[in-house]
Formats: structure tokens, C-alpha cells, sequence
């Protein structure tokens, strides 16, 4: 090859290397974004702590934590496998692991079971460290939600007036015939004890929280009605307790999301302290090809002016059997007049978006 053209291969790669170059820092600087935040995933989970959002979601054998300053450019962050499972009573079917800081540590909630799903127990596993990407993850799990029928998944916490409390997903009984899954609420003793029984907020008692048959014949092997992925959040003036959960089958179009409400000064153990929305608060957008939308939680930009739902949906044209994958979203959302979020409807796939607001 004579040297003239070696120059002239070395040109064109060079052009399109500076062409790229110039596409990615435009997308950059144009400040958007669109869903899916990544290919896949479901029940995604984040918090902004000190400058970094710290994400997750199920992996199904194992626990990865990304870290990140820009929660819409998951694909570059840096991601790490933080939990591993050696009990085997733990060490299958790992669903929703979310990530909460208490008491100046690191704890990480989330549900397994031996291989057989009738067993899921809620976990929890510890870290000292200053950064949850640092130290060790130790196991202080099970946890004891129920003497009778310990069943329990999707599990958050949150304090209010000094008192920590756990919500979650879990049965009245063990299934028969049916499958009943309700929203629970307990105090608890640390972060990895309840302290008093277990005090049921909701179940599926309306139309839209009792689908278990897909239009396409998908269907569980009996009837499985849903309460679940319980998300506790604040009015904006912090007067209202809010608990956003998922409600149907999310092997269905529609799995969506329902509401519970009480006043922050009121007795949360009291079921009738809690108010329960009549509809969905969020749901499928078919004409967008959105199925499925739930398994929300909440975290704000990273100068803390402006609110956003994550959450997961089925991706496919049309909700086929065997071609349904869920991936992450995120989308702004807005307050109503009196400080309750607006969710709003999902925002179709490949729509550009605002970045998240991050004034220096």
C-alpha cells in the first residue's frame, strides 16, 4: 500500500471519528432524553443521595447497584454486583430490591425464596460504608412478617414523627384455590425487625385490581388477584402520606397503579386512616403501544426542584403472547393544587424529553 493512500484511509477515519464526535456531543447538549432509560429491566428503584443516584432493579439471582450522576444515561454508569446469595432459602427469584439509607447505613430490601415462589420471604442486607458501591453487604434478613404465612414481597420503608415503618406486599393466608395479594404496614423495631403485628391497608377489591387474563390468553395456573410494589411518598407540603402501589397481574396490559392517602398526623396503623383511590392513577396507553405500566417509585433532579416517576412497562406492537419484555422509564411529573403528584400518562417510547434540572 503506497503512502498516499494510507494518508487518505487515515483522513477518512479520522472524519468519521470527529462526525461522531459532533453527533454525541449534540445529543448532549440538546438536553433530552427518551425511554427506555436501559433495554431492559422492571420494578426500577433510585435515590439521590450527596450528588449520585444510586439505581436498581431485578436481576432475578443476584443484586447490582448502578451509580451515576445522570439517571437518563444508565448505559454509561458504573455498575456492580453487590449481592450474591449463599443461603440457598434465599437464593432464588430476587424481585425488587430497592435501596433505602437509615440510620447513616446502607440497606438494601428486597424478596426471595428457595426456588419454590410460594416461599418468598422479604430480606434485608446492611452496609456500613459511606458509599453503598463500597464496603460489604451483610445479610440481616428475613424478614418475620408473619408467624402464620411469612409470604411477602415488594417491601419499602420510610419514617414518620421518629418512627420507622415497613410496607409491603404479602397474603392473608396461604393460596388455596386463589391468590390474594394485599398491601401491609408494621413499625418496626430496626431495620430488619418488625415491632407489632402486621396491619392490612389494601386489597384487590376493584375491577381494575383483579386482572389475571391477558387479551392474549396469557393467564396464571389459577386466579392471582394483585396488590403490590407498594411506593410510600410525601405531599409536596408534607401534610399527606401517599403509598402509589400496583394493582392486577403485571403478565398483563393491565397491570397499572393505584393510590392510598392519609393525613401525615393521623394513626397509619388504622385502616381507616387511608383513603383508596376509586381508579388508576396510571395505566396503559394502548394507542401508544404502552402496556403494563407500574412498579413505580419516585426520586427528584439533582437540584431537587423538579419530581420524577421511574417505572417499568412491556415494550411489543401489539401484547402477544411470548413477545413481551418490560424495560425502565422516567417521566416528569407534576404537582395538582394540593401538593398530591399528577402522573399523568406514559409518555410513548423514542419521545424527547427534558433532562432532569441541574442548575450549578
Amino acid at each position: 500500500m503506497n503512502l498516499r493512500k494510507v494518508i487518505y484511509i487515515i483522513i477518512c477515519v479520522f472524519c468519521l471519528w470527529a462526525c461522531h464526535h459532533l453527533v454525541d456531543s449534540h445529543s448532549s447538549s440538546a438536553g433530552t432524553f427518551t425511554n427506555p432509560i436501559l433495554p431492559d429491566g422492571y420494578y426500577p428503584r433510585a435515590i439521590l443521595y450527596e450528588g449520585k443516584y444510586y439505581y436498581t432493579h431485578a436481576t432475578d439471582n443476584e443484586i447490582m447497584l448502578w451509580e451515576t450522576d445522570d439517571l437518563t444515561d444508565l448505559q454509561h454508569a458504573t455498575c456492580k454486583e453487590v449481592w450474591r446469595p449463599t443461603d440457598s432459602k434465599s437464593a432464588f427469584n430476587i424481585w425488587a430490591p430497592e435501596l433505602h439509607r437509615v440510620q447513616d447505613k446502607w440497606y438494601i430490601y428486597f424478596a426471595a425464596d428457595d426456588g419454590n415462589m410460594d416461599n418468598h420471604q422479604i430480606n434485608v442486607i446492611e452496609n456500613v460504608a459511606a458509599s453503598p458501591m463500597e464496603g460489604v453487604f451483610v445479610q440481616r434478613g428475613p424478614i418475620v412478617t408473619c408467624k402464620d404465612c411469612n409470604w411477602g414481597i415488594h417491601a419499602s420503608t420510610f419514617s414518620q414523627d421518629g418512627q420507622q415503618y415497613l410496607v409491603w406486599s404479602g397474603w392473608p393466608q396461604r393460596r388455596i384455590v386463589e391468590e390474594t395479594q394485599c398491601i401491609y404496614i408494621a413499625k418496626m423495631k430496626n431495620p430488619w425487625t418488625l415491632d407489632g403485628e402486621r396491619v392490612m391497608l389494601s386489597k384487590p377489591d376493584h375491577v381494575w385490581e383483579r386482572q389475571w387474563i391477558s387479551p392474549d390468553g396469557n393467564r396464571s395456573a389459577y386466579p392471582i388477584y394483585v396488590n403490590e410494589s407498594p411506593q410510600p411518598f410525601r405531599s409536596k407540603d408534607g401534610k399527606k402520606i401517599l403509598i402509589y402501589y400496583a394493582a392486577s397481574g403485571n403478565w398483563t396490559p393491565y397491570y397499572c397503579t393505584g393510590m392510598l392517602m392519609a393525613d401525615a398526623s393521623a394513626d397509619l396503623l388504622n385502616p381507616s386512616s387511608w383513603t383508596k383511590s376509586d381508579e388508576p392513577v396510571f395505566s396503559q396507553s394502548p394507542q401508544d403501544s404502552i402496556w403494563g405500566p407500574g412498579g413505580c417509585s419516585f426520586v427528584y433532579s439533582p437540584d431537587s426542584t423538579e419530581l420524577y416517576m421511574l417505572y417499568h412497562a412491556w415494550y411489543t406492537d401489539n401484547f402477544i403472547l411470548g413477545q413481551n419484555k418490560r424495560n425502565p422509564r422516567l417521566q416528569k411529573v407534576d404537582w395538582d393544587d394540593n401538593g398530591i403528584p399528577i402522573l399523568g400518562k406514559p409518555v410513548k417510547m423514542g419521545v424527547p424529553m427534558k433532562k432532569p434540572s441541574n442548575k450549578e
